[in-house]
């Protein structure tokens, strides 16, 4: 049965059904969340049952929002490693540091999460043709689960983005179009295929269930570690959908039943060339503004504005967490004694991790003894020009 029961603006509180095709807020044009029976779910529904289920994301189906599971649009995606960075943790003095590697996802990164979930959604309820602004990892996800689902979908990516990007969606039947400019143009673009075209918006946020997908991550992390949590995530934010979705996880498992505790502090990590979070946030702004003149190697990092700024920071301040900026040359040698000392080929969002970790680690922000989460992303092979030879 359905547990999916009404949409949720993320600002205005309004609500919304859950029937029919949504995208942002018609009142103030923020996110919806999607919102479940969780009161009939813990009566009914219970943790023991997931080990006999299939080690994908989809084990959490009560929790995603398909009313038919054969509607699922399904790669394998999801149940990553979560890796104890013995190496790592030794060098850093850390015993207890962790690496969820979202590297090993269908299109090798996190966004299979997201983009499995939406693509089933929109299909599900009637959508044939979708569109995406992407840095990179995100078009490529979608161009697989659309591919998989017999969906006609276009890809606009800025032109600068790595060619690996690029082959990946074209390869798997997307329509490419590269823009000269940053994401936020590639989103304009999109926009006018939508009013002209009909297509439906897969952007971060705009439509409410990549979220859905990632909060999986969240779900994750609490079955690995035996229904307890981390102390500290460090997670690398761009549009912050697995920012913000991880902790919706978090409260939904507390309201099954299946958690007690206090959850993680969650730490947002961008680069020093696009920081809108960090500089919102330790300025005390609910909204984050633009970033101007946008610059990082780290591709998925380059996200100047992000529909979903005030969630991130509510998170942030929500958990006791905090943000931090880190320099490109700091992230990409981070990169590399991440994937030499722990054998993940890392991506430059996860180096900015492991980066941000030790200037918390130098700031006595995090201590010894508690058990700390760093996500690497994605896979280095699609950033072939921050390896070394």
């Amino acid at each position: 049965m359905p547990y999916l029961t009404y949409l949720e603006c993320s600002l205005c509180g309004k609500d919304y059904g859950a029937d029919r095709l949504q995208t942002l807020c018609p009142e103030c044009a923020r996110p919806l969340l999607a919102r479940y029976d969780l009161e009939r779910l813990r009566a009914i529904w219970d943790r023991e049952s997931l080990p006999a289920r299939p080690k994908t994301m989809w084990r959490y189906r009560e929790v995603l929002p398909v009313d038919d599971e054969s509607a699922a649009v399904q790669l394998g995606e999801g149940y990553t490693p979560l890796l104890h960075a013995r190496r790592l943790g030794q060098a850093l003095g850390l015993p207890h540091l962790y690496i969820k590697d979202e590297s090993v996802n269908p299109t090798g990164s996190f966004k299979a999460r997201g983009l499995s979930a939406a693509v089933s959604r929109a299909r599900e309820l009637g959508v044939r043709e979708v569109a995406i602004p992407s840095a990179g990892n995100a078009g490529g996800a979608m161009a697989a689960y659309a591919a998989r689902a017999g969906l006609r979908a276009h890809v606009f990516m800025p032109d600068d983005v790595p060619l690996p990007f690029r082959q990946e969606c074209a390869a798997l039947g997307a329509e490419v179009t590269l823009v000269d400019g940053l994401i936020t143009d590639c989103g304009e673009m999109v926009r006018q295929g939508v009013q002209e075209q009909g297509w439906f918006d897969m952007s971060t946020l705009k439509e409410p269930y990549r979220l859905e997908g990632k909060k999986t991550m969240g779900y994750e992390l609490a079955e690995q570690f035996e229904w307890g949590l981390p102390h500290v995530i460090v997670y690398p934010t761009g549009g912050g959908t697995g920012l913000i979705g991880m902790w919706k996880a978090f409260a939904e498992l507390e309201s099954l039943g299946w958690t007690t505790g206090p959850r993680p502090r969650m730490v947002a990590v961008q680069s020093e060339g696009c920081a809108p979070i960090p500089r919102a946030f330790h300025a005390g702004e609910e909204f984050a503004a633009p970033w101007a003149r946008a610059h990082t190697v780290a591709a998925g990092l380059r996200v100047p504005v992000a529909v979903g700024d005030f969630l991130m920071l509510r998170v942030l301040r929500e958990s006791a967490g905090t943000a931090v900026a880190v320099p490109d040359a700091a992230l990409l040698e981070a990169q590399t004694r991440m994937s030499r000392l722990e054998g993940i080929l890392a991506c430059p969002e996860g180096g900015a991790t492991l980066a941000a970790l030790e200037r918390l680690l130098a700031a006595g922000w995090v201590s010894p003894e508690e058990r700390i989460v760093l996500f690497n992303t994605g896979t280095g092979l699609k950033y072939p020009h921050t390896l070394p030879l």
